[in-house]
């Protein structure tokens, strides 16, 4: 385990920095001088969902030999890695099960909420999930430090949506001054997130954008500059920009290490029309797969449902459509084994601006925005938690 100091004062050359390590019974691991240095841990207990275990990491600041100022990290020891068509976690693949979400909550808004945040990891637990994406934004650090307790694997994701600056076929000196602009800010809002979530062992994989319009030309040179950066700032780590283009359209397939995928087949195209998910959705994911050869997670897809609104046959905005909607991709899923996740869109219902095709905000949620569950909640608490279907297991 390597460590770095920064002390930050006038008098900060003439003091000294201790840093020790306990564990979870506050017994002394190991303590070491210095502000820069590393710590072995023998026979160190690994952070995984299953057992979210947390050493401690406290660091002294010693000044005319009284202590001036003291810090503590919890800390959690764990190794991620993406290898061939697999994710894994300290040696085991991992199967990604969870949903994305949005910090916003009925009566409260957007924004973090301690009451709601604890609802919320409840549910996750309640309904098997072990991850979730923070789209698209980075959360509050308190949600981070719940994530490292509970034991939720996180998708950080910086705040880049829907981005379409980089045509370079446009001879137009304003469009390249906002690409450079643009670039600058996105590269400056990368580093404040990594030097603020670097430390978290919920955080395993960066997303450095949302839908961006990567089919543009000038987007592989844009995205490799800031996918660069990432690397340079954090080798540890995968890193993924979540697309909405198609396989043969964008131009940074090559530049991630993990196919991150929003498609909404039978919702935004082909409304409708369940009987064509499976064959659209499995002919897609192969093409990604043969394109790039990097394991896939579809990182959006769900149908707009009202709680309440039944319909047989299944008819869209119904609950019978969204569950039937659900299980035709996981069958897809299931059949292919470069799949290596699925976040559904939404975890709850959540406020948008008004439009016509928003019935009073986005009704995507698995949870009503009250966090009462719809009955897509109870058809994946069983697959979650209950399939004996080998990858879901990992």
């Amino acid at each position: 385990m390597c460590f770095k100091v920064n002390v930050s004062g006038e008098k900060k050359d003439e003091s000294q920095i201790a840093v020790a390590l306990y564990d979870k019974n506050g017994r002394q691991i190991a303590k070491v001088e210095g502000s820069e240095g590393m710590i072995e841990v023998e026979d160190a207990i690994f952070w995984d969902p299953s057992n979210p275990y947390l050493y401690k990491l406290n660091v002294t600041l010693i000044h005319d030999g009284k202590i001036a100022d003291e810090y503590y990290l919890p800390v959690g020891i764990r190794i991620v890695e993406v290898k061939d068509k697999r994710l894994y976690l300290n040696g085991k693949p991992v199967y990604l099960k969870g949903l994305a979400k949005h910090e916003d909550s009925d009566i409260r808004g957007k924004g973090y909420d301690p009451v709601i945040a604890m609802k919320d990891f409840n549910l996750l637990k309640w309904i098997g999930a072990n991850s979730f994406r923070t789209s698209h934004y980075p959360y509050a650090e308190e949600i981070l430090n719940l994530a490292d307790e509970y034991g939720f694997l996180v998708i950080d994701e910086a705040p880049a949506v829907g981005m379409n600056f980089f045509n370079k076929n446009e001879k137009v000196f304003t469009l390249e001054r906002i690409n450079q602009k643009t670039l600058e800010h996105h590269l400056e809002v990368i580093r404040q997130l990594i030097a603020r979530d670097k430390n978290h062992p919920s955080v395993i994989m960066w997303s450095v954008a949302n839908e961006a319009a990567t089919y543009e030309d000038g987007a592989y040179e844009y995205f490799k500059t800031v996918i660069d950066e990432v690397r340079k700032l954090d080798p540890t780590r995968p890193v993924t920009l979540v697309e909405s283009s198609f396989p043969d359209e964008t131009k940074v397939g090559s530049l991630v290490d993990v196919i991150c995928v929003n498609r909404y087949y039978s919702w935004y195209s082909d409304p409708g029309r369940l009987d064509l998910i499976e064959f659209q959705l499995e002919k897609e994911l192969k093409r990604w797969f043969e394109l790039y050869q990097k394991p896939v997670i579809i990182t959006e897809y769900g149908a707009d449902t009202i709680a309440g609104f039944h319909s047989s046959p299944p008819m869209m905005f119904s609950e019978e459509y969204q569950c039937e909607m659900l299980k035709r991709y996981h069958r897809v899923f299931d059949r292919l084994d470069f799949v290596i996740g699925e976040h559904i869109w939404n975890f709850a219902d959540f406020a948008t601006k008004q439009e016509v095709r928003r019935i009073m905000g986005n009704r995507k949620g698995i949870f009503t925005r009250q966090r009462q569950p719809k009955m897509a909640a109870f058809l994946l608490k069983e697959r979650w938690q209950n399939s004996e279907h080998k990858k879901l297991e990992e």
